[in-house]
């Protein structure tokens, strides 16, 4: 039979990320949710229920992607689209 080892089983300090509460909002849909999240973010917004949790902006979620939508649109906030077609436009 074999010796049973004694082994700290706790976990290091100041190494893991800050797991918490994080409302994301999609400034397309104007959609907002909260789940947890380690994301660093210096905005704050005070929730449905009266408590203030960190604000991340995202420009796609399921609220507005075409995907989970079904609808087709256009998500271009940052001209690539048109870019790409003027560069690659046939003659």
């Amino acid at each position: 039979m074999s010796k049973r080892q004694n082994i700290d089983h706790t976990m290091k300090k100041d190494i893991h990320p800050n797991y918490r509460e994080v409302v994301f909002h999609d400034t397309s849909s104007e959609f907002k949710f909260l789940t947890k999240s380690t994301i660093d973010t210096n905005e704050t917004i005070t929730w449905e229920d009266g408590k203030e949790y960190p604000l991340v902006k995202v420009e796609v979620s399921s609220a507005s992607h075409p995907f989970y939508t079904g609808k087709k649109m256009l998500l271009d906030t940052t001209g690539r689209v048109e870019k790409f077609n003027r560069r690659y436009k046939k003659n």
